[in-house]
Order: structure tokens, then sequence, then C-alpha cells
């Protein structure tokens, strides 16, 4: 039995001059009404995208549709649901621990002569500068006079913003439940027909080579978010062993005893685009530099080499071949994409654009425009040449 042919749809001039234009006019319009409505759509689409080659797994050992998909859901709904309160938990209860060792820090007095920790760091490292034949650079005295212009008051003010901002985030936890409760129950409904949808575009445009529309968009979406994973784990635990190497040769005190926790953090900030390993590497190095000016240095220096290794091996082995996207239009994505929906909208750029890609090269096999009159000649003419009139014949030369 022969495959079936190709369906090629060519788009004529008129639609190609007025329908596109108007239709391109409309999606913006009605994108720009519902901006939240169609965010929660695409996420659940990439969500179901991303779950449905599971499903079809647990298909082919005869459990049905339905009841596969309700597996599926319940397993992923709650280690997200976990994850999320998990997360939300210890920011809350880090954020107020830290706004109190903050306060701590600068406005409590201990020790002889009694000493706030920030003048007591201070001073030890004047010494150390006067050690080192660097007693001209006067750091104590120019720090004193700031802690004495920040001030009490001031210290208590931050750290009572951090708790309201820690209270806030709370808040923010609760509505970003709901709103993930609202995208699991549309992705449900798209999972549950999407075998349904794959076949009606399978019978419209019959795949050739690497497959239909929804499965080149499955495969998209789940190659970058392996590669993602893939990248975050390497990260993280770079991070973690090269903290717990410093703390053993004792260039990071109790560096060992915080790696994990650190690790952990750069591989979560690592899926934030660009601005992850930034994140992941401040308070790696805001520890180090209230333990030891140079144990900070040396931190830093970690997470310097850790990221060129990632912006030169890491990332172009694994993300080059599953993102398969020009680096101009990822940084257009992401820009796009926060300007659009935050912080959210950056972490779901990339993964909408490979899957938008496999569908652009999908229907771009399929759609044709047809061609426009400066592309071809305007009409046939037909040339003839007049016949020319023959040469008049030399008279003979004459006889000798």
């Amino acid at each position: 039995m022969t495959p079936p042919a190709s369906v090629r749809i060519e788009i004529p001039r008129w639609a190609q001059l007025v329908l596109l234009p108007l239709l391109l006019l409309l999606v913006w319009a009605v994108a720009g009404a519902v901006r939240h409505v169609l965010f929660l759509f695409l996420v659940a689409l990439l969500i179901a995208l991303l779950l449905n080659p599971l499903v079809r797994a647990l298909g082919r050992i005869r459990i049905p549709r339905g009841p596969a998909v309700a597996l599926v859901y319940l397993a992923f709904a709650a280690v997200v649901a976990l994850a999320i309160l998990a997360l939300a938990t210890v920011v809350v209860q880090q954020t107020r621990s830290g706004a109190h060792r903050v306060d701590h820090y600068f406005t409590t007095d201990s020790g002889h002569p009694p000493q706030t920790g920030a003048e007591h760091d201070l001073a030890r490292f004047q010494r150390w500068l006067d050690r080192h034949h660097l007693s001209s650079v006067h750091v104590q005295h120019e720090g004193q006079r700031f802690l004495n212009q920040v001030g009490t008051k001031d210290v208590q003010k931050y750290t009572t913003k951090a708790l309201r901002w820690a209270e806030g985030a709370g808040l923010t936890v609760v509505t970003l439940l709901f709103d993930a409760f609202l995208v699991v129950v549309v992705s449900i409904y798209m999972l549950l027909d999407m075998q349904r949808l794959s076949d009606a575009f399978d019978r419209r445009f019959p795949p050739q080579g690497r497959g239909g529309l929804i499965v080149r968009m499955e495969r998209a979406v789940a190659s970058y978010v392996k590669g993602q994973f893939l990248v975050s784990l390497i990260i993280g635990v770079s991070v973690g062993v090269g903290l717990w190497i410093l703390g053993i040769v004792g260039l990071m005190p109790n560096g060992g005893k915080y790696a994990a926790a650190f690790g952990a953090w750069a591989a979560f900030t690592e899926l934030i685009p660009y601005l992850g390993p930034w994140l992941g590497a401040a308070p790696p190095v805001l520890y180090a530099l209230v333990q030891h000016p140079l144990s900070a240095l040396w931190v830093a220096l970690l997470f310097l080499g850790i990221q060129q290794l990632e912006g030169h091996v890491v990332v172009p082995k694994v993300m080059g071949s599953s993102l398969r996207l020009h680096p101009l239009l990822v940084i257009f994505g992401l820009l796009a994409g926060g300007e659009i929906y935050g912080f959210a909208g950056i972490l779901v750029a990339l993964p909408l654009l490979a899957a938008g890609r496999a569908a652009w090269e999908f229907f771009s096999e399929r759609i044709a425009l047809q061609k426009w009159a400066g592309d071809e000649p305007l009409a046939e003419i037909e040339l003839k040449l007049r016949d020319e009139p023959a040469a008049p014949e030399s008279p003979p030369a004459p006889a000798a």
C-alpha cells in the first residue's frame, strides 16, 4: 500500500494581501485582551505535550486513555504541589531567619569591647590589610562611618520590608496554586483529546519523515526539558562539589556544611535563562564574604570557572542540538516573554519557541504562497525576425 501523498496548500495573492494582515491584527488584539487566559492555555499545552508520550506508553500496555491520563496527572500534580509548597515554606522561613540575622549582625553588641558583628569583621579585615602592608587603605574608618550613618532604624526598616515581602510571597504562592490548578484541569482536557487531534492532523496532512505535527512538537518540548534538566544537574553538582572542596581545604569556612544547599539553589536558578547563573552565585558569595574576604574571592573564582565551563562546553553540547534556535531568536523570545508576562513568561519562552519551531517546520513543508506577478513574466511575446532583402550580385569581372 503506497503512503498518502503530501498535501500542499497554496495561499492566493489576494489572501496574502488582505486576509493575512487582518488575521495577524485580529490575533494580536485578542491575545492582548485575554493575555492571562492565553498564557494559562499555552502552559497547559506544554504540559500536555510533555506528558502525552507517557500516556501513550501506558496505552501500549492496554491501559485505557482515561485511566492513563488520571494516573499520570495524579503523580505529576502531587510532585508539582509538593515542590511549590516546599519552596514557598523555605523562602518564607529563610527570609524571616535571614532578616533576624541581619538585624542582629548590625545592631547587637557583644564581646570586649562591645562591638556588633559588622564592626568586629571590619576590624579583623583592617588588621589583615595592615599585616599585608596595606595599612594606607582605611577600610575600618570608612566602614564605621557607613555603619553610623545607617543606624539601627534603617536596618530595622529594611528587615521589616523583607518580612513584608515574605508575607506577600506567601499570598503569591496561593494565587500561583490556583492558577496551577486551572492549568492542570485545562491540560487534562487537552490530553484526553490529544490522540483525536493528532489523528485529525494526520488525515489532513499525512505525516512524512519525522512524523506528524503533534509528534514533532512533543519531541521538541521533551528535548528541551531533558537538556535543561541535564544542564541544571551538571551545574548543581559542580557547585556543590566545588564548595565542598573549598571547605575541606580551608578556603571557605563551613563550606561542606552548606555545599548541598548552595548546589541545589544553583541547580534551581539554572532554570532561569541568562540571570540564573548570577542568582545562583549570589548567596554563596555573600556568605563567604561574611566569613572572610578571601573566601568570597575563592568562591567567586569557582563560580566564574563553572560559568565558563557552562558557556563553552555544557550548553553548546547539551542544549545546542535540543533547542536548535538562533541566539538572536532566543534573546528576543526571552525579552518578549518577560515583557508580556514577567518572570513566568521568561520561564516558558524557550519551550514555546521550541514547539513553535517544530510547528513552523511542519507547515512550511505543506503551505506555499502563490507567486506575485513580479516573479513571473507578464506575458509571452512571440518575436519574428523580418526577412532581409538579398544583396545584389556583383557584376562579373571583365576578361583580361
